[in-house]
């Protein structure tokens, strides 16, 4: 079977439960697992010189809206917070087709996955009345050509302007339809088994634009074909008050009598919760996505991320959205959660370290996976290396576990490996011809953008 040995790496961060980092070490690939780790001269069919290297898993992202790569930057929506944003940018995502799928997912992974992403997680949640049939479809595609681990989510939006919702009624669908094509992506796509490339969630948008019967509806269904839930919640004070307008409910009350609360569960943003409602989520297993650039961008505030960790709440990190963020990339999303917590909470707020255990093994708890997450024999091999020969690692490199967060990554990982694969090299990436796909992204943003009279 082939074999790729990183030798004499100058440190491997292994994130194990030890919190091991091991210096001047070797770490062997065989097929698509990790089968050594240690100080051993051990044979391998490639041998890569890795004593100017530092390994670590790979980064894994728990909530991400890759269409909203089309959408990025937009002068129109820069100063605006999430309801306002969302019901100008609506305008323009109606417009959306396959290509627009295909593309912006292909741009949005292939960011993640230069910048040491290798287990990327999108929720899409708008579908035109027409031509959407088989948007989740497309995602996969983009995912394959990439070579990268893709956890999918059906989103729905089943709450139109004309009850009560935020979203055009033409961006909504009936249950039976939403829940129709949930079944058919998990059936086609959903593959629970050790180092799995695919996965399927069930993920209704958030409680201002989908009904409780579709929450109820979809959390029987996912639970009945054994798969996670994942929405929005607790992002805005408009959200907190939508949900006690409308249900005399705060949105965890409102969730948890939808079902939707246990260790099948996460949600993104989770700014809002008070402390006994974070105490419920440590009780039930129910994580957290922090998205802490989103949340800068869109004034939306700061998560008790200090608070979630004490008390056991399973968080992961995440890029949100690339129309929020505005970019898709994890190491970035590292050095921003460290810099925002010291900021908010100082002593109290997590290290460098503590940032990056969230993006990996607690991104991958949320995802409900133990196969990914860390450099340990019997693991996926998933993992990304930075060259630290450069000018800008001089002393840096002397606290690898922390230096994503303290100092930051601002180039492309040397490596990165998804499941034994070699997928980007120096931020070239290897499955796909980058020049050509960014001209016919470019064309369906021109498009989009021209429809929407923009």
């Amino acid at each position: 079977m082939n074999t790729t040995r990183f030798k004499n790496a100058k440190a491997i961060v292994t994130v194990d439960g030890a919190d091991r980092v091991l210096l001047n070490a070797n770490l062997r690939i065989k097929g698509n697992v990790i089968d050594y780790i240690g100080h051993d001269d051990v044979d391998a069919d490639r041998i890569i010189d890795a004593s100017d290297l530092i390994l670590y898993p790979g980064l894994i992202n728990t909530h991400h809206h890759f269409y909203q790569t089309f959408t990025r930057n937009l002068a129109q929506v820069q100063n605006l917070e999430l309801f306002p944003w969302l019901t100008a940018l609506y305008e323009i995502w109606r417009h959306l087709d396959d290509e627009c799928i295909f593309y912006s997912s292909l741009t949005a992974m292939g960011e993640l996955v230069r910048y040491g992403c290798t287990t990327a997680m999108d929720h899409h949640y708008v579908f035109p009345k027409e031509g959407s049939e088989r948007f989740i479809d497309r995602q996969f595609d983009a995912a394959e050509a990439l070579g990268v681990r893709l956890h999918a989510t059906r989103g729905s939006m089943s709450r139109g302007k004309s009850d009560g919702g935020l979203p055009p009624d033409d961006l909504v669908q009936d249950i039976t339809t939403i829940l129709e094509d949930s079944e058919r992506l998990v059936r086609k796509f959903h593959d629970p088994s050790p180092f799995s490339m695919r996965q399927i969630s069930l993920a209704p948008c958030s409680p201002f634009s989908v009904t409780t019967d579709l929450l109820r509806e979809s959390a029987r269904l996912a639970r009945k074909l054994g798969v996670r839930l994942h929405t929005h919640l607790c992002e805005t004070y408009d959200e907190e008050q939508f949900c006690l307008d409308l249900f005399g409910l705060r949105p965890l009350d409102y969730m948890e009598s939808c079902e939707w609360i246990g260790n099948d569960v996460w949600y993104a943003h989770g700014i809002h919760f008070n402390s006994n409602e974070l105490q419920r989520l440590a009780d039930t297993g129910t994580g957290v996505a922090h998205c802490p650039v989103s949340n800068m961008k869109l004034s939306s505030g700061v998560c008790k991320v200090p608070e979630m960790l004490e008390l056991g709440v399973p968080v992961g990190l995440a890029v949100d959205g690339s129309a929020s963020n505005d970019c898709s990339n994890l190491l970035a999303e590292i050095r921003s959660a460290y810099l925002l917590h010291r900021l908010t909470w100082s002593d109290k707020a997590p290290s460098g370290y503590d940032i990056l255990k969230i993006a990996t093994k607690g991104s991958a708890a949320i995802l409900g996976r133990d196969d990914i997450g860390s450099l340990e024999v019997g693991k996926a091999a998933d993992l990304f290396a930075i060259d630290t020969s450069s000018l800008e690692f001089v002393c840096a490199e002397n606290d690898a576990a922390n230096l994503l967060g303290t100092v930051g990554v601002s180039k492309p990982a040397r490596f990165v490996y998804v499941n034994g694969v070699l997928v980007s090299h120096d931020g070239i990436l290897i499955g796909i011809d980058e020049e050509q796909i960014a001209h016919e992204a470019r064309k369906c943003v021109d498009d989009m953008l021209r429809k929407a009279e923009i």
